[in-house]
């Protein structure tokens, strides 16, 4: 939105020199990119201080197609803790250039919310997704390369190659392409395609690597094929890893920005939640524990994708735990899943608010099973009616689950100050981790069916014959004790994105299972899910401009 960029530039920016002084962090620790954003050595991790910090997840609802305002939440929570007294860090993921120009804009918050210098954070930033796409193009050509060359030959076989390139766009015309056309110049034709480079296996890794070494352990990992003969190919064997860790040798390390009332933000990594893991960097949540007490941080889409895969991929291999989860919901949302058309949403109605109820009961009643303290976080909106909040608030005080307005976009953190003392409250009496959903070393089946009926509600699951041929394979190279991250749309708890609310008696069907050995988990596709998205009709790129004078408008 338009007033968001003239709130963002009305404030006065304290230079990063100085918000890295709040946190002990010294100039000389610090890679400048500019006056206000500077890049974070990993060293500064301290695993003792990790520990005593208290995370705090931000989840939601399942989300209306505009999102139910996640980072606006996570943001004015982070200001309103900072006004209570407890030192915070909000920790977030980058934004990926393809909902930026396509529907759902930026992901630096909003209002008197934001984190800046938002025009930088939401366009090319510090160059990390640049680095990721140049780190998975390069493999893809040493693929190619190796098929069509006689020196060093590994012998794969062109139609099993599964490593695709990506690019930071929604460009639904590469999904599916033919590459090496030509004839000999131009390399040995095959089918392939695109994916976005948010949804790629290299920012996966990069979001789960410890250090350098690492990553590059991870990326050797990195399947790619089978050779004539049936063998699994992988990265390493192309000797690739070293050359791709170069590229990301500074995306590696987390961007240190501030909020509008300058407090500490630290930026790193964009998975998709509906595909990969959806959350920020594990050496990015690692940094804002080693820096401050408290640190917030969010993942994508409702809880039934972003939360489930935080706690049982990221925590558990970082060994981390929230002390509590904030549950974001808006009255526009619950009204969605009683069955209000998405264009009357504006209007009062009662009924579909009450009938959606369910949906957030739902996610409530999952966050209770892993254990941990839930708020309810209502992102109000000035067309919400007093009658519409009280039917939620008296809902909640009968469910027993404390609830709070959260009025950041107006207010910035004041707006957030009883959110605030209900999150500290609750984190400062949990002690306990979080339970997963299922044990790492149960089947691939297990695990599926466990996050499918205990988090989704399914009745059955189904499997099809591509998605059977797939569980061999993952048997093959040696995967059956990684987590699963499974990719559904983010619009229902099933497979299909028209069950809103909360579906009952349904069965998801499993088409197929993706392998990324790198990233250290298997990737079971439920439904029709796109890892290249398209642009809308009418695309956010069609209303941005710049002056002279460098001043950007129609960027939000």
């Amino acid at each position: 939105m338009k007033s968001d960029l003239i709130i963002a530039q009305s404030k006065e920016l304290k230079p990063i020199i100085e918000i890295a002084k709040s946190v002990n962090i010294p100039e000389s620790s610090l890679e400048l990119f500019g006056k206000y954003k500077a890049k974070l050595p990993i060293q500064l991790i301290d695993e003792e201080r990790v520990k005593s910090a208290k995370l705090i997840l931000v989840t939601a609802m399942t989300p209306t197609p505009a999102g139910e305002g996640k980072t606006t939440t996570s943001i004015a929570l982070t200001e309103g803790l900072n006004q209570i007294g407890k030192r915070t860090t909000v920790v977030l993921r980058e934004p990926s250039l393809g909902p930026v120009f396509g529907m759902k804009g930026g992901a630096a918050g909003g209002g008197y919310a934001q984190v800046v210098p938002m025009e930088d954070i939401n366009l090319h930033f510090t160059g990390d997704f640049a680095a990721i796409e140049k780190a998975n193009n390069l493999l893809a050509a040493l693929v190619d390369n190796n098929i069509q060359s006689k020196k060093d030959n590994l012998g794969i076989d062109p139609r099993t190659v599964e490593w695709k390139r990506v690019m930071d766009m929604n460009d639904r015309s590469l999904r599916n392409i033919v590459s090496g056309m030509g004839g000999k110049p131009g390399g040995v034709m095959r089918e392939t395609g695109f994916n976005i480079t948010a949804a790629s296996e290299i920012m996966a890794i990069l979001c789960l690597a410890r250090n350098i070494d690492d990553l590059k352990e991870k990326m050797g990992n990195i399947y790619i094929g089978d050779t004539y003969d049936g063998k699994a190919v992988f990265a390493r064997d192309l000797k690739a890893e070293g050359a791709m860790a170069v590229l990301l040798k500074d995306a590696i390390k987390p961007n240190l920005v501030q909020t509008l009332e300058g407090n500490p933000a630290i930026i790193h990594g964009g998975p998709f939640a509906n595909i990969a893991q959806g959350t920020n960097s594990l050496i990015a949540t690692k940094m804002g524990m080693s820096l401050t007490d408290y640190v917030v941080t969010e993942a994508g889409f409702g809880a039934d994708l972003g939360a489930e895969k935080f706690l049982n991929i990221k925590c558990r291999y970082g060994d981390i735990s929230p002390r509590a989860v904030v549950l974001v919901a808006t009255i526009r949302a619950l009204k969605y899943h009683g069955g209000q058309p998405l264009a009357d949403l504006k209007e009062p109605n009662t009924v579909a608010l009450v009938k959606g109820l369910v949906n957030i009961e739902r996610h409530i009643e999952n966050m209770k099973v892993f254990g941990l303290p839930v708020i309810v976080s209502l992102n109000k909106f000035s067309g919400d009616s007093p009658e519409e909040v009280k039917i939620l608030t008296d809902w909640c005080a009968k469910q027993q689950v404390p609830m709070a307005l959260c009025e950041g976009w107006e207010k910035g953190g004041k707006g957030a100050i009883d959110l605030a003392e209900k999150v500290s409250e609750a984190a400062e009496r949990t002690t306990r981790k979080f339970k997963s959903t299922y044990d790492w070393d149960w089947s691939v089946k297990e695990k599926i069916e466990a996050i499918a009926r205990k988090i989704y509600g399914a009745k059955d699951i189904e499997y099809l014959p591509k998605a059977k041929q797939n569980l061999a394979k993952i048997e093959r190279i040696g995967l059956n004790d990684k987590p699963v991250c499974i990719a559904k749309t983010q619009n229902s708890f099933s497979d299909d994105p028209r069950a809103l609310g909360r579906p009952q008696n349904f069965t998801v069907t499993v088409r197929e299972i993706e392998i990324a050995a790198g990233a250290g988990f298997s990737i079971p596709i439920m439904g029709n899910m796109l890892r290249m998205p398209g642009l809308p009709p009418l695309p956010a790129a069609t209303g941005m401009d710049i002056d002279n004078d460098g001043r950007i408008t129609g960027l939000s």
